[in-house]
């Protein structure tokens, strides 16, 4: 399936892997590219020395194209912006911030820049800015999310930019695919489908916590101090709501989380970690290969595009 995304960033499906700090490194992002879509290496908090190696380590695992995630709240976000220049990485996505500052340096070097962005204003402001494409990411995602649901702000997004949509939130089989296609999006990322894949880093307890959820098994926290943050539901997120309920600051609340992604991802601490996971963690089922994933995911959006009896 070939659309502007393919092009742009030089696949063979229309399919991203999310940017997601401490699961997105160099062996699950070499594993997605290698499969057919675009894998990204998640920079979240690590110094810029650290991405720079990633990036290295990734490419002694692919000659296929991949990009980074820039969380633009990293105090060394500048430095991570010129070690993707200097490393020539295909593409970025951003979030947590405008990486406008950031964009004639990309731009000029050749790397495709891709904001995600949680409103209509935000994708225009992004695309008036030199954007190449915007993912137009819903509250169903996991981590840091915005108010609106997928299905209504991918459509209003693609309506209101020329720029190619990405949709994100929601999003984790083929049916998911093909109704993005229908709302007007040209390809779709997915972080919690690919949390399960077996060339993820991810702890086997944060796999098996994702694996078991149902429907209604992940909560936002941090609505009372404008960081909302979805997650699986465990012991901290009961604390976490309890405190937040009682008026909690949000540096006391903070303290509740410091370390706690790390500690779910590598250590798998399902307690009191942070278990980022989006509200399409009761459809995953399986832990698969990247190529598994993305075969399954294309062959069944196929079907469903086509329409019946074609």
């Amino acid at each position: 399936m070939k659309t502007r995304i393919t092009e742009l960033l030089g696949t063979e499906h229309p399919i991203i892997q999310g940017g997601m700090a401490w699961v997105a490194e160099c062996r699950l992002a070499a594993a997605v590219s290698e499969a057919g879509g675009f894998g990204i290496i998640g920079a979240g908090a690590a110094p810029a020395q650290v991405v720079r190696e990633q990036i290295r380590n990734c490419r002694a695992l692919t000659d296929k194209p991949f990009g980074v995630n820039i969380m633009l709240m990293n105090p060394q976000a500048e430095e991570i912006a010129k070690v993707v220049v200097q490393e020539g990485v295909r593409a970025v996505t951003t979030g947590a911030g405008n990486p406008a500052r950031y964009m004639a340096d990309w731009k000029a070097a050749g790397v495709k820049v891709i904001p995600v962005v949680a409103s209509v204003a935000m994708a225009r402001m992004m695309e008036r800015a030199g954007a190449d494409a915007v993912v137009a990411e819903g509250t169903e995602a996991g981590g840091h999310i915005g108010s609106a649901t997928t299905m209504t702000l991918v459509p209003q997004v693609a309506d209101a930019v020329d720029i190619p949509v990405i949709a994100a939130g929601g999003i984790g089989d083929g049916r998911g695919f093909a109704a993005a296609v229908m709302l007007g999006a040209e390809a779709v990322q997915m972080g919690t489908r690919f949390v399960v894949a077996k060339e993820c880093v991810a702890h086997e307890n944060y796999k098996r916590k994702i694996i078991a959820a149902k429907d209604i098994d992940s909560e936002v926290t941090g609505m009372t101090h404008g960081h909302p943050v979805r997650q699986l539901r465990n012991q901290m997120t009961r604390e976490y709501l309890k405190l937040e309920k009682a008026g909690a600051s949000f540096a006391e609340l903070e303290q509740l989380t410091v370390g706690a992604l790390r500690r779910a991802v590598t250590e798998g601490d399902t307690v009191k970690g942070t278990l980022m996971a989006g509200q399409i963690a009761g459809l995953v089922d399986r832990e698969q290969t990247c190529q598994e994933i993305i075969e399954e995911i294309m062959e069944q959006a196929a079907v469903l595009l086509r329409g019946p009896g074609k």
